[in-house]
């Protein structure tokens, strides 16, 4: 089993950059793909950055985040730069994993992120 802590959500101006990170421990021989989620209020939740074998970003986020993973801190970032109202939400950190052809998703508490002046 896999735990995954969140931290980092503050309140930002618009415009402003914030730091999101996931510390994960437990079962981690079997990770594969880690990444970040976002739910803002009335809404679901949305991916927003994986990165596994490959990066990927939504077409919200690319070219204002940037999602990193340490592989020997066992921690995976999410740099946000220029954000906006928009971004605000509860981010949610994600890990999958895969043992024996048996795949599971974990997920953190969640960290909130509001943009606001």
């Amino acid at each position: 089993q896999v735990q995954l802590v969140e931290s980092g959500g503050v309140l930002v101006q618009p415009g402003g950059s914030l730091r999101l990170s996931c510390a994960a421990s437990g079962n981690l021989l079997g990770l594969a793909v880690m990444g970040w989620y976002r739910q803002a209020p009335g809404k679901e939740r949305e991916l927003v950055a994986t990165s596994g074998k490959s990066t990927n970003y939504a077409g919200s986020v690319e070219g204002r985040f940037t999602i990193s993973r340490d592989n020997i801190k066992n921690t995976v970032s999410l740099e946000m730069n220029n954000l906006k109202p928009e971004d605000t939400a509860i981010y949610y950190c994600n890990a999958v994993s895969n043992i024996v052809g048996v795949l599971r998703n974990y997920w953190g508490q969640g960290t909130q992120v509001t943009v606001s002046s």
